[in-house]
This record gives C-alpha cells, structure tokens and sequence, in this order.
C-alpha cells in the first residue's frame, strides 16, 4: 500500500516502512541476549523465519517473547507459574536446537515443557540448599555460634566487644536558682524568637 509522504510527497510503502521498524527493533534487541545470543537465534530460525525480509515482524515478535522470559525469568504454563533462571532458559534451548523437528516450530509450547523440566529440578536444588543452610545455621547456634559459618568462641555470651554501655545522663551544672537579669533576659530571647516565627 502506497501512501504520499506528508512532508516531501514522495511515495511510500507502508510494509516496507513496517519491515524497516521491525528490523531495527531486531537489531537493538539481539544484544540483550548476552551469551545466549547465538542459541536464541538458532532456536528462532526454527520457526522458519526466511526470508528475514518478508518475516521481519514473526522475528521480531520471536525474539520479544524470548526477551520477557529472560527478563522475568520465569514463565506460566497451564495457570501455573515456574521460575526459572537464565543458565536454565539456555539449557532448554540447548535441547530444543539439537532436537530434529519435521516441520519445525509453531508455538513456545515444546520449549514450555522441556523448562518445567529444569525449572522443577532448580526449585528443588533451591530448596535442598536453603534446607542444608537452616540446618547448619540452627547446629551453629545450638552449638553457641552467633551465626553459621563463624568459628564457636569459648569466651561466654555476650562476647565483651558486643557489649553496649548505656548512655551518660546529663549533668545539671546549676542547682541554684536564675536571677531576675537572668529571667528577664530569657522572656527578651523567647520574644525575639517567636516573632521570627511568626
């Protein structure tokens, strides 16, 4: 569909237009990837995204999709959310990229599967490791430690350098009464200063 530029009246199209957006957003988002970039591409050329040109937008809404997971890092399948880190994202597309595909890829639905895969098996490694760490921590302060990971001293709690002394009270100087110079004095500096106020 051709259009007339509203500034030089030159002809335009507007798929091409769209195509160019689409591929410079291509561009700008290829470096998000990190080291993952060469596998996210190889996962996305499974979608059968050639000739770039003409499947500029499948691409790039491809690559936005892969985009948000590594970013959210994490994914919902079936109403239900699982985290997943990145090191996780890469090893399912490890396995997706070396499995043969007939007919290549339609849907993030094969990818879904094989992360439930890995994301369950990093919760539960997760979760083995909080629990050894809660045990340890608990061991360490039966033992008498104050935390896990520091060596048990012999000297009895509290140690003498976790001790706070408590704060001096203030002395009163004056016991006597102020003079009358020293009152009317006083009520002058009180007056001045709620006239500044206001």
């Amino acid at each position: 569909m051709n259009f007339p530029c509203p500034y030089c009246k030159r002809e335009l199209n507007l798929m091409e237009l769209q195509a160019e957006s689409d591929l410079m957003a291509i561009i700008r988002m290829s470096a998000s990837f990190g080291k993952h970039n060469n596998l996210v591409w190889t996962y996305a050329e499974l979608f059968g995204i050639t000739p770039m040109r003409a499947k500029a937008k499948k691409l790039r809404l491809i690559l936005e999709e892969l985009k948000k997971l590594f970013d959210g890092g994490g994914f919902s399948y079936r109403q239900r959310l699982y985290r997943i880190t990145p090191e996780g994202i890469a090893e399912a597309l490890n396995v997706v990229v070396k499995k043969n595909f007939a007919d290549g890829l339609d849907s993030h639905n094969y990818l879904k599967k094989v992360m439930i895969n890995i994301a369950e098996r990093e919760d539960k490694t997760a979760g083995r490791r909080a629990e050894k760490d809660l045990r340890a921590k608990e061991a360490s302060l039966m033992s008498g430690g104050r935390e896990a990971g520091q060596p048990r001293h012999d000297a009895p709690y509290p140690v003498p350098e976790e001790q706070v002394e408590a704060p001096r009270m203030k002395t009163m100087p004056r016991t006597s009464p102020l003079t009358d110079a020293e009152l009317e004095a006083n009520r002058q500096r009180l007056k001045n200063m709620l006239k500044q106020i206001g």
